[in-house]
């Protein structure tokens, strides 16, 4: 078991998270049920499957929920675009937030792989 607050992928996906719940402050007011909604789930669901898996016994189990949470980083990834596509987000936030979601999976892969090992 792993204390996941140590972890620079949790800092990381964390700090990520508070970008999207800031972001999607400004939507508007019919996404809130659709397209916010899925955002913030996409964020906290990285967050959390790291904090999952870090507190499960065996590297296999950890292994799982870092897969669970590349998958939703991908998710998170994809409804950025369809947002910064609707312009509900800037060119510039979109790039940042997007290159955040990037350096989050590269973290989660390399993390992963130090576990297999």
């Amino acid at each position: 078991m792993r204390d996941y607050r140590n972890l620079k992928v949790w800092e990381m996906a964390h700090a990520t998270a508070l970008d999207v719940y800031r972001l999607t402050q400004s939507f508007p007011t019919a996404e809130r049920y659709g397209l916010v909604s899925q955002l913030r789930r996409s964020a906290i669901s990285i967050v959390a499957n790291i904090a999952e898996g870090c507190g499960r016994a065996s590297q296999r189990d950890i292994a799982r929920f870092i897969r669970i949470a590349l998958g939703s980083s991908n998710e998170l990834e994809a409804q950025l675009l369809i947002s910064r596509d609707l312009g509900y987000v800037e060119k510039a936030t979109h790039a940042t937030t997007a290159a955040n979601v990037r350096r989050v999976r590269q973290m989660l892969v390399k993390f992963e792989q130090s576990i297999l090992r």
